[in-house]
């Protein structure tokens, strides 16, 4: 049997990089209890710059010469984004997946006493480690748990990048009926061959054992096990409606005793994608009411704890979720595993996002991810499918980048054939792209309405995707506005950074998604606020600030309330703008979020409106307030009479509060129309000559000329002056730079670049 020993204790920590560290003590470290970053503050907008760099941890081992008959590895949940293990000195293994957890076997480099384990954590660039660049902190440390394995020489297999050694597969197979069929390895480490019995029963919550079998197999090196069965009448995994879980205990014994042993949860549900009716659970339409979530939570950066994400999960309950995006790579294991007991659909997905490596064309650090995450999830019922890339076109999009998806895809259905595929695309790839035919799901992130054109703008780009591909199951992977709780108006517009806009935004996106049985669903971008160190918007340092709910997970913003009115079937009532306290305009908007029907709304004693419909925002127009204070309240009935009720104050004032105001907007005008200060007058296209550089030319070949290096800074300098440019100028050109709506490039500074460009010729 295997013994799972904590290791997170009294390791030393030093950010310090010195090889000889790898056999010698850090005489100058701290000491930190794992998990553990580096980055928990820079990474968030704190003083400090944000490091990116080798650092190292140590401690200690000590084995008595009994225990070395026994077989040791030691199993790291995560090491970002690149680990090396040492014992006494030598290198035992690596990791370049820094978010997929890793082993270590221990024995041939352990010696009776003390041993030194010594592992050295890199997240400084690596143009063949992914992910190469992201809206994200790439947080260094050994921020998930670590433990010591300790067991006999007949186990299963545990250094297949998988993490049981044992793999369920549940099939509907027939009307009522479903095949379970259970396969994977037990390794005998000793030199003597044995015979054995691989046992599998499965045991629903009541504690019956409602299948059973087994099968006798060689204990030789590694052995591989097949057993098959049937399950009738199974009670189904249902989504939130119905998370019901079995346990498919699988054991080995030999000689009479019971060697190693694994206790599954597995769940039983058909998923199926489709244009008409949306994605099917166990073949009824559920509409994914989904968000996305990263692993980070305010000054703990992305080593948190067990509590953290059942808090996470608890928030992600209250809003009525159905469905999560664990973005944008493989989360901890736990976090799956509440995905499956409270029923959440999950899509999974590896950080192959934003750029591809430009030194391995073959991106085989995506695939072995990939490998990994599938592997090591495989087990979990609450995942539907696999997400092979996220706006990975961003920059460029090639043979080699198509290359790469499809790879990635075949990938996906060759390990697990009865999962769906999913890509995240970036808005500038066309509806007509074949990239849209590589995946069974085609997601797309859009920000209509804040990053570029009109809200208006989502429901007329999912009716033009639908016309092209009407056999394509689309959803909306990512949408969202930053917010600022601070920041207040009556008249939100774009960019405000107004807790008003991200309600508008949002309800437009929701009467959207509902609106067209052919859009699978919605994840919202983002659950909650995270970190992203080289972030400098909405008032913040450090943050991506478009969570429904802030980095510290105290404060819920009002579009929170929104999706709970739409998702949850919880009766509430809540009002919006409790955080605009002062207002100074005599008529105001009173304006209740809930899930009833029936609301009573007051200003003091006095009934302001008695509102009877089933829209999720009512509103009771122009209420006049008086200079001074004002209590708000509102009542709602529900269907059983019971009262719910929730009040704000609010304070007239004779001026405007300008503490609510981000920025000028006639000012932010002016910054966005960066261009005007050339003379764009006068312009007219020219025929591009071959052998001279021109905006089709990657950033980096531009640079390594002179005088296309000039003008490339005359126009670009200080706009393109930060890290993320760093890592896409070796695939970026202007020509794509143009196709953002982030750089805000016209047509007409194109043809100005093109002519200055034009006249200089390349080196042979």
């Amino acid at each position: 049997m295997i013994e799972e020993i904590s290791f997170n204790d009294q390791w030393l920590f030093t950010k310090k990089n010195d090889p000889s560290f790898s056999r010698e003590f850090i005489q100058e470290g701290v000491t930190v209890t794992l998990p553990h970053t580096w980055n928990q503050a820079d990474g968030q907008g704190g003083s400090e710059q944000y490091y990116r760099g080798q650092c190292w941890y140590q401690r200690t081992l000590s084995i008595s010469s009994e225990n070395l008959t026994k077989r040791f590895y030691l199993e790291i949940g995560a090491a970002g984004n690149i680990g090396q293990v040492y014992i006494n000195g030598n290198l035992a293994g690596e990791s370049r997946c820094g978010y997929s957890m890793f082993r270590i076997a221990l024995n041939p480099y352990l010696k009776a006493g003390s041993n030194l384990i010594a592992v050295m954590v890199d997240n400084s660039y690596h143009n063949e480690v992914f992910p190469l660049m992201a809206d994200f902190t790439f947080y260094g440390g050994l921020y998930r748990e670590v433990k010591l394995l300790v067991m006999d020489d007949i186990h299963f297999d545990v250094m297949d990048s998988g993490r049981d050694g044992v793999y369920l597969t549940q099939r509907k197979i027939g009307r009522d009926t479903f095949e379970l069929f259970v396969h994977g390895t037990v390794a005998n480490e000793s030199m003597k061959p044995q015979t054995g019995t691989i046992q599998v029963r499965l045991i629903d919550q009541e504690g019956n054992t409602v299948f059973e079998a087994d099968s006798d197999l060689v204990l030789e090196g590694e052995a591989k096990f097949r057993i098959r069965g049937e399950i009738c009448n199974p009670v189904l995994w249902d989504g939130i409606e119905q998370p019901y879980l079995y346990t498919a205990a699988v054991s080995v014994h030999s000689n009479g005793q019971i060697c190693d042993e694994r206790n599954i949860a597995i769940g039983f549900r058909t998923v199926e994608a489709t244009t008409d009716r949306g994605l099917l659970l166990n073949g009824k339409p559920i509409k994914l009411n989904g968000v996305c979530r990263h692993q980070d939570y305010g000054g703990m950066g992305n080593a948190i704890t067990k509590a953290q994400m059942d808090e996470d999960m608890s928030l992600i309950r209250e809003v009525g979720a159905n469905s999560i995006r664990l973005a944008h790579y493989q989360h901890d294991d736990y976090f799956y595993s509440l995905c499956d007991r409270y029923g959440l659909l999950v899509w999974a997905e590896i950080p192959f996002i934003s750029v591809p490596s430009t030194k391995d064309p073959d991106n085989h650090n995506a695939v072995e991810q990939l490998e990994k995450l599938i592997k090591q999830a495989y087990n979990h019922c609450s995942i539907y499918c696999w997400g092979v890339q996220n706006e990975i076109t961003i920059a460029v999009e090639t043979e080699h980048t198509h290359k790469a998806i499809k790879k990635l895809t075949a990938l996906s259905k060759q390990l697990d054939p009865n999962r769906l595929t999913a890509q995240a695309n970036i808005n500038g790839v066309e509806d007509e792209s074949i990239i849209n035919r590589y995946t069974d799901i085609v997601g797309y992130n859009l920000y209509y309405g804040w990053y570029y054109g009109e809200m208006k703008d989502l429901a007329e780009r999912f009716d033009a995707f639908h016309r092209v591909n009407p056999d394509v199951p689309v959803i909306l992977s990512e949408y969202g506005v930053d917010t600022n709780p601070r920041f207040h108006a009556y008249s939100p517009k774009v960019q405000d950074y107004t807790e008003e806009y991200q309600l508008l935004f949002h309800h437009n996106a929701l009467e959207t998604i509902n609106r067209r049985p052919y859009v699978q669903g919605g994840y919202v971008w983002n659950m909650f606020d995270f970190g992203s160190a080289n972030r400098r918007e909405g008032g913040e340092t450090g943050k991506n600030l478009k969570g429904l709910v802030t980095i510290d997970r105290k404060l819920k913003k009002d579009a929170f309330y929104l999706y709970k009115a739409y998702w949850s079937k919880v009766p509430f009532v809540h009002l919006a703008g409790r955080r605009f306290e002062n207002r100074h305009m005599e008529l105001n908007d009173i304006v209740v979020l809930t899930n009833l029907h029936h609301v009573n709304v007051y200003k003091g004693t006095q009934l302001l409106a008695e509102i009877k419909n089933d829209q999720t925002m009512k509103i009771v127009k122009d209420v006049p307030l008086p200079l001074g204070e004002h209590i708000v309240r509102v009542e709602g009935i529900d269907g059983e009479g019971g009262v719910h009720t929730d009040e704000i104050r609010i304070f007239r004032r004779p001026e405007l509060d300008q503490s609510y105001v981000h920025v000028n907007l006639e000012k932010a005008k002016n910054v966005v129309n960066w261009f005007e200060k050339f003379d764009l007058s006068n312009v007219e296209k020219i025929e591009l000559k071959e052998g001279y550089y021109s905006t089709f030319d990657t950033i980096e070949d531009l640079l390594s000329n002179e005088k296309a290096r000039e003008v490339y800074q005359k126009y670009f300098g200080e706009r393109t002056d930060n890290p993320f440019f760093e890592v896409m100028k070796s695939v970026m050109s202007i020509e794509k730079m143009a196709q953002l709506a982030h750089f805000n490039i016209p047509p007409e500074l194109l043809a100005v670049i093109n002519r200055e460009l034009n006249v200089i010729r390349k080196s042979n």
